[in-house]
C-alpha cells in the first residue's frame, strides 16, 4: 500500500515506514501531523482525489535540520566585482506511521 502527499509545494510518494525530508515544518521533534492523501494504491484499488475523502498519511516529525551548504559566487571580469554568498536549507525529516483510507 502506498499514498501520495503533498507538502511545500511539492508531492511525495510515501508507504508505511518511509523516512523522507520535506520542507522545513513548524512541528516540535516527536509530535504527530496529518497529510492529506490526494492518490492511494491499496494493493491494485486506486483512489484518487483532491484529497480523497475520509483518507490522510499519518506521519511523526524525527528531526529538524538544515541542509548542506551551498556556495554561490558571482564575479565580473575586469570589474572587481565579486560576490559570496552561502545558503543552508531548513528541513524536516519524518517518518510515515500509517495510511489511513
Amino acid at each position: 500500500m502506498y499514498a501520495v502527499i503533498e507538502t511545500g509545494g511539492k508531492q511525495y510518494k510515501v508507504s508505511k515506514d518511509t523516512v523522507l525530508k520535506v520542507e522545513a515544518l513548524n512541528q516540535e521533534i516527536g509530535s504527530k501531523i496529518k497529510f492529506n492523501a490526494l492518490m492511494i494504491n491499496d494493493e491494485g484499488k486506486i483512489k484518487v482525489g483532491n484529497p480523497v475523502e475520509g483518507a490522510y498519511v499519518e506521519a511523526e516529525v524525527t528531526y529538524n535540520g538544515k541542509g548542506k551548504k551551498i556556495n554561490i559566487f558571482k564575479y565580473k571580469p575586469k570589474k572587481n566585482e565579486r560576490k559570496r554568498q552561502g545558503h543552508r536549507q531548513p528541513y524536516t525529516e519524518i517518518k510515515i506511521i500509517d495510511i489511513v483510507g
